[in-house]
């Protein structure tokens, strides 16, 4: 006759009451040990864990998150979870988080405010511990219905009122800026901005920059030409470039919104045989591990996309502490220039 414990085994639920039965404790003995270790001896624990270890017991989390009401996993939701600074900014999160015993969930809206509502709803329905989140809608709104159920939100690379949400940002206005002055000091007077959709705030930020340094260098504003993109990939890039190779007069510097679009356009220059730096010179955003390694190694604003990560993460787990004391504050980061090939001086 085959026991049950056996049975369940074969099928691969082993059940907590067969953890309980191989240790010779009872259940809730065996759920201290899990959940609650210091209300059990030293001894009971290693016993408990070793027979865990034996029969390679699973906990259900949901069924523990459902008696306890403690969700242990926190959500990040970013606009591409293809771009590389997404990524270094799950990693910052993740390393905080971990730091607690959490995990973290990451999903990304393709910059679809339809996609995000979708997300914020399966996150309340999973009652997460809290949401990073890097919003791709504008008006707010999905944001604003997603607040009803109480979870902690904070904002990732945007800047908001400290009074709504806690916010981790860098300051774009004067990382376009950086980008555009030193164009300017190396000799350009015609520069484009190529930008992502315009309702994203980060790329209208840039472009504010841009415009100040523009000014500042004493230049009209027909000195600044702006190359719209539907999205902040290389694709795109790549068209923006075939399109600033039709304009006349020509731009010969070029300020791209993010390091994806300064690929695709290094990658059009490319193939129509035009020389970076030496027929147009190129600076990207964000600093990701491509940006050095490409075939000219990009001048870029560089974001401490861990940093971010690891700070905002920090700041939900202060709030999900509950601390009746809390208030909401922005951290906003300065960027850095990081200076490459792309950018060499012009030769007079």
């Amino acid at each position: 006759m085959v026991s049950s414990g056996e049975s369940n085994r074969r099928t691969g639920e082993v059940s907590i009451k067969d953890v309980a039965h191989r240790a010779g404790v009872s259940i809730g003995t065996v759920s201290n040990a899990l959940n609650r270790p210091d209300r059990v001896s030293s001894d009971t624990r290693s016993r408990v864990r070793a027979v865990i270890d034996e029969l390679g017991y699973v906990r259900s989390e949901s069924a523990r998150q459902l008696r306890s009401g403690d969700s242990r996993m926190v959500a990040l939701l970013v606009l591409d979870i293809g771009n590389p600074f997404f990524v270094a900014m799950s990693r910052g999160a993740e390393r905080a988080t971990r730091e607690h015993g959490l995990g973290v969930m990451m999903c990304h809206s393709a910059q679809d405010s339809e996609a995000e509502s979708l997300y914020l709803s399966m996150f309340a329905e999973q009652r997460v511990r809290g949401v990073l989140v890097t919003p791709a809608d504008t008006t707010g709104a999905n944001l604003l219905t997603f607040r009803r159920h109480g979870i902690p939100y904070v904002f990732v690379d945007r800047v908001v009122d400290s009074d709504d949400a806690c916010s981790v940002s860098v300051d774009d206005v004067a990382g376009g800026e950086l980008a555009v002055r030193h164009l300017l000091e190396t000799g350009h007077e015609r520069v484009a901005y190529i930008s992502g959709p315009s309702n994203l705030a980060q790329c209208t930020d840039r472009l504010v920059g841009a415009r100040r340094a523009i000014e500042a260098g004493g230049l009209g504003p027909e000195s600044l030409t702006v190359l719209e993109t539907a999205k902040l990939d290389v694709a795109s890039g790549r068209d923006a470039g075939a399109r600033l190779l039709g304009l006349r007069p020509r731009p010969t510097a070029v300020f791209c919104a993010n390091d994806l679009l300064a690929l695709g356009f290094l990658q059009a220059m490319f193939d129509a045989g035009v020389r970076v730096p030496e027929d147009i010179a190129l600076v990207g955003y964000d600093d990701i591990e491509f940006a050095a390694a490409a075939a000219v190694p990009l001048t870029s604003v560089r974001q401490p996309a861990e940093r971010m990560g690891s700070t905002a993460a920090e700041m939900l787990l202060r709030e999900t502490e509950g601390d009746p004391g809390h208030e909401h504050e922005s951290v906003i980061y300065s960027p850095e220039l990081i200076v490459r090939r792309s950018t060499l001086p012009r030769r007079q």
